[in-house]
């Protein structure tokens, strides 16, 4: 069963998000609402650093009596679900769940819709009662990787061999990216070898890089499908240990700041940049309205099925691919790093090559 089916294309201009919630003002029912925040604390720096300031901000902005409580589960399933429970005692209003495993996660999903407590999906559909859902488009994310790989591997696209390096089984997402590329990938290129990464840990990646290096020959890897930015950390770092030279092309996805130095520097091509500040809006739009007793239709531009919820109101996102040729007009201009963050020493001089100055 698909972990779930789009319905309706969306874009990111569709994706206004000017609701009906421009303040707490017209609703005197989110007076000393809490709205709690339950984050993985994946492999990537972009929880702490854009997902949970963006969200909170947002509902601040949108609700001035509310409070935000925040929980990060840090990749352990037994961790989040103590947190929800805990907040579910506590008596939250609404949950905001980005979950460590979308399966596991139905319990305490259950066991908040039990509380009259509705959980809005964020980034990953949790299985059960999910009352929203904002993402962006998974299988996207994969076709516009695949493609960018096959660029980069200009003649080698024909019958070349890759590595794919997928991400956690556990998680939805992970398969989405994967039927994505394979879209654009299969009948394309050989694929080597494949892994779906546990736990989507860069250093499962440098192993499973060794690995396929040990298996197939570094002379024989024309390029590495990544899943995203912490998984082309370990693969650039499996390929330099084994003196590859010159690297082949690595994709990526969230546009970590490393990532994209290391694009700047030429050691991974490209990476999925995916604007946060839309994404976390959303969901803080989402909360509130919910808080406030409103359906989502004037949020939702779009409705999905999970394996145990059909039409779940959603906002699904559109994808970037970030090159070195788009920082400046992406990352930059969005206000998400500096160039004096991206072009640190180490990388001034490719900073130069690549035209990235200020």
């Amino acid at each position: 069963m698909k972990l779930y089916l789009r319905r309706a294309a969306v874009s990111v201009a569709a994706v206004s998000l000017a609701v009906v919630l421009a303040s707490c003002g017209n609703a005197g029912n989110t007076s000393g609402v809490t709205i709690g925040l339950l984050l993985p604390g994946a492999g990537t720096p972009r929880a702490e650093q854009f997902d949970r300031p963006l969200i909170e901000k947002k509902i601040k902005d949108l609700c001035g009596d509310c409070t935000v409580e925040y929980a990060n589960a840090k990749e352990d399933v037994a961790t989040q679900h103590q947190q929800i429970h805990s907040m579910v005692t506590k008596g939250v209003e609404v949950l905001i769940l980005d979950p460590v495993d979308a399966k596991v996660a139905r319990s305490s999903v259950e066991t908040a819709d039990r509380a009259g407590i509705p959980v809005v999906a964020y980034d990953r559909l949790a299985t059960g009662p999910i009352s929203g859902y904002v993402s962006f488009d998974g299988e996207k994310v994969g076709e516009i990787q695949g493609r960018a790989l096959l660029k980069a591997m200009g003649d080698r696209a024909d019958g070349g061999q890759i590595v794919m390096m997928n991400g956690s089984s556990a998680d939805p997402n992970s398969a989405a990216f994967k039927r994505g590329a394979l879209s654009v990938l299969q009948g394309k290129v050989k694929i080597g070898k494949a892994y779906d990464t546990v736990e989507w840990n860069p250093d499962n990646a440098h192993i499973n890089m060794s690995g396929a290096i040990s298996a197939l020959g570094a002379d024989n890897i024309d390029g590495v499908y990544s899943a995203n930015d912490g998984l082309a950390g370990g693969v650039t770092s499996a390929l330099r240990a084994a003196k590859v030279s010159p690297l082949p092309p690595v994709t990526g996805q969230d546009a970590d700041i490393t990532a994209v130095q290391r694009i700047v520097s030429g050691e991974q091509y490209m990476t999925v940049y995916k604007p946060f500040k839309l994404e976390a809006e959303a969901a803080a739009e989402m909360a509130v309205a919910l808080a406030q007793g409103e359906q989502l239709g004037d949020i939702a531009t779009d409705m999905v099925d999970s394996p145990t919820t059909d039409d779940i109101p959603a906002v699904l996102l559109t994808p970037i691919s970030l090159t070195a040729d788009n920082i400046k007009d992406t990352v930059v201009k969005d206000g998400m790093y500096t160039i004096d963050q991206i072009c640190t020493p180490k990388y001034k001089a490719a900073c130069e090559r690549a035209g990235l100055t200020a």
